[in-house]
């Protein structure tokens, strides 16, 4: 009852709501994008220029799924990275999906029993997706320094933000200064600048 259908539509309107809209539709999107273009180059779901065919529907997926998560009051219900041990042991439909969700609803029924495990007992299973995902540096240009700085500034800055999102931004921005101090500006998109320069407002104003 305290959250199941508890929206406040018309608050959303608020003026004051703005930035609050403004950084959550970054967060979830950047968030979420980082992880699909992960898992799927893990599970070799991209193709041969390095994109995700048919992003825009994984992305409407994902939103819906946020959506309807909001309303029926539970936790963000998005794409999390630890799928990547689910893709490593061979799922690529998303049937691994509704296999794990039919899980997650079983366990519901062993929940007193799963509160009795330890936080830290899934240290382990954290640890082989990080080895997992840090296989993927091998796709980086390391010999650009251009492109190798801001790919090092995300994989440092993700863990010390404890955010996916805001490491992201910092690499955005990293890679317009590096970019720009390099005198290669004219390789970065306006759209790249124009997401650096309002990740750049946002952590100095905090809006």
């Amino acid at each position: 009852m305290p959250t199941f259908m508890q929206l406040d539509i018309a608050g959303a309107f608020n003026i004051g709501m703005l930035s609050v809209i403004f950084a959550f539709l970054f967060v979830d999107l950047f968030d979420t994008s980082g992880t699909l273009i992960a898992v799927a180059q893990r599970a070799k779901l991209l193709d041969e220029k390095g994109r995700l065919p048919r992003l825009g529907r994984a992305l409407l997926a994902d939103s819906s799924a946020s959506i309807a998560g909001s309303v029926l009051g539970t936790s963000t219900t998005t794409s999390y990275v630890e799928s990547a041990a689910g893709v490593a042991v061979g799922g690529r439909s998303g049937l691994t999906a509704v296999v794990t969700g039919l899980m997650f609803i079983a366990a519901l029924l062993f929940s007193p029993l799963a509160g009795m495990v330890p936080a830290y007992a899934t240290a382990g299973a954290l640890v082989y997706v990080a080895v997992l995902m840090m296989g993927q540096l091998s796709h980086l240009h390391w010999d650009d320094i251009t492109e190798a700085v801001p790919a090092v500034v995300v994989l440092v800055m993700m863990p010390f933000t404890f955010s996916i999102a805001h490491g992201i931004a910092f690499g955005f921005i990293s890679f317009v200064a590096v970019k720009l101090l390099a005198g290669r500006a004219s390789e970065v998109s306006p759209i790249v600048w124009a997401l650096a320069a309002l990740f750049a407002l946002k952590f100095a104003f905090g809006i």
